[in-house]
């Protein structure tokens, strides 16, 4: 089992910057591809980013620019660098791990006041 928690999310005003971690600990050996989905309210969960175990990164078209993927393969964390924060970006952020199969975390809440 992989077990992911996330931090680092909180209220912001719009233009502002949070930045996410999530630390994988348990079975991380054979750990892949990590990134962030989101949950709006009333909402389909959403992709956000992804990273490969080599650092290679995708970004939703909607968060392109805005957001930074980074990795620490050594600390078994990946992080989320959020710029110019906007009130569509309010929602739970979770956290993935590919191991095979899927492993989520728990989900940190990011408001972003107009």
């Amino acid at each position: 089992q992989v077990q992911l928690v996330e931090s680092g999310g909180g209220l912001v005003q719009t233009g502002g910057s949070l930045r996410l971690s999530c630390a994988a600990s348990g079975s991380i050996f054979g750990i892949g591809a990590m990134g962030w989905y989101r949950q709006a309210p009333g909402k389909q969960r959403e992709f956000v980013a992804r990273i490969s175990s080599s650092g290679t990164s995708r970004y939703a078209d909607s968060v392109k620019g805005r957001f930074t993927n980074s990795r620490d393969n050594a600390k078994n964390t990946v992080y989320l660098q959020m710029n110019s924060l906007k009130p569509d970006d309010t929602a739970v952020y979770f956290c993935y791990a590919d191991r095979g199969s899927d492993y989520w975390g728990q989900g940190t809440q990011v408001t972003v006041s107009s």
